[in-house]
């Protein structure tokens, strides 16, 4: 009989296609992606989904180790998410979870995790999937699941991480390096509280935010409220601009954010819409995108944003036209515009 060895916590990080193993220190707390230290799930959920890998190793007489099982399940859950993604067309949706995930992140809360919030799964959870705005994403939790099922050691923090970055590089986005192992939230009291996501529009008070979440995002205009929101993450300018470039990938919905046309002659289902790869993409009609070509990730969204003559269909919210107004916001926006890899 052959001990199966369970090993120091480890972290995994992903370039491309490759998944490289990293040793860490310490716990490290960001704002998009929140990296700490894996937990195990039990010795059974390690055969379930490792039967043949641990086979092999008991007849080569090697025990298995912990972040072997952790590293094998990371890259099974990418195969099985890159085909979904394929087969589904829900790249966008994807972004939106993660980003919505982790969206609730204050750095200045320094009590102890998971109270500054971040990409720790908790919008899995009531309350938090209810909030406002995260209506819709209880379809992209459920596409998830069977992905958790099969690959139970990678957290759902993870999996809802993974889904975004995947949907960005197989739409024809950056190659992004991702780390791995976030810890899940385990229970709803442990989510969020309702507030801290950015509006497209100002209310009916003719304000931007509100005083709810972690802290007051109210604003008149949309550059301090997009301020107040993303410097809370520890964003700068910067990154507050490259972030919102998100919006050259998908639809806004009037039943998810209030925002946007029921439909238009981009999302009516007439017009045929392509992956990156220039096959055809499988979509439900509705919607109204900010670019043509909406299951494409490139910067349409900046050159589309800045051009006055673009088409009167393609969404422009006033949070969007503020990153060619602003003194600070502008230098970036048109530096995304202008160049495709910046």
């Amino acid at each position: 009989h052959h001990p199966i060895v369970i090993t120091a916590s480890s972290i995994f990080e992903i370039h491309s296609s490759e998944i490289d193993l990293l040793h860490h220190t310490e716990i490290a707390q960001l704002p998009v992606q929140r990296i700490s230290k894996t937990e195990g799930t039990g010795i059974q959920s390690l055969f379930t989904s490792l039967i043949h890998q641990i086979t092999h190793r008991f007849i080569m007489g090697c025990p298995i180790s912990k972040d072997d099982a952790l590293k094998e399940e990371l890259r099974g859950a990418q195969a099985v998410i890159d085909k979904l993604l394929y087969e589904k067309a829900c790249g966008p949706i994807m972004v939106r979870l993660a980003w919505h995930d982790s969206g609730t992140y204050d750095k200045n809360v320094k009590d102890p995790w998971p109270k500054a919030g971040g990409a720790i799964g908790s919008i899995r959870f009531d309350p938090e999937i209810k909030h406002g705005a995260n209506a819709g994403l209880a379809g992209a939790v459920a596409l998830l699941e069977d992905v958790k099922k099969e690959f139970p050691l990678v957290s759902y923090a993870d999996l809802f991480q993974m889904a975004s970055c995947r949907a960005i590089e197989t739409a024809g986005g950056p190659k992004i390096g991702v780390k791995y192992g976030r810890v899940d939230a385990s229970s709803p009291e442990q989510c969020s509280a309702e507030g801290n996501l950015p509006d497209g529009e100002p209310g009916a008070n003719g304000m931007y935010g509100g005083p709810g979440g972690s802290a007051s995002t109210e604003s008149k205009e949309p550059e301090g409220h997009l301020r107040k929101v993303f410097y809370r993450m520890g964003f700068n300018d910067e990154e507050i601009v490259a972030l919102s470039g998100a919006h050259t990938f998908g639809r806004a919905y009037k039943d998810r954010s209030g925002l946007g046309k029921e439909k238009t002659k981009f999302t009516d289902g007439s017009m045929k819409q392509p992956r990156a790869d220039g096959t055809d993409a499988p979509y439900t009609a509705g919607g109204q995108s900010w670019t043509e070509k909406f299951l494409v990730f490139d910067n349409s969204y900046f050159k589309t944003l800045d051009n006055p003559a673009a088409d009167k269909e393609l969404l422009k919210l006033s949070t969007d036209k503020v990153l060619f107004k602003d003194e600070k916001f502008k230098p970036w926006a048109e530096k995304f515009r202008d160049d495709q890899d910046a």
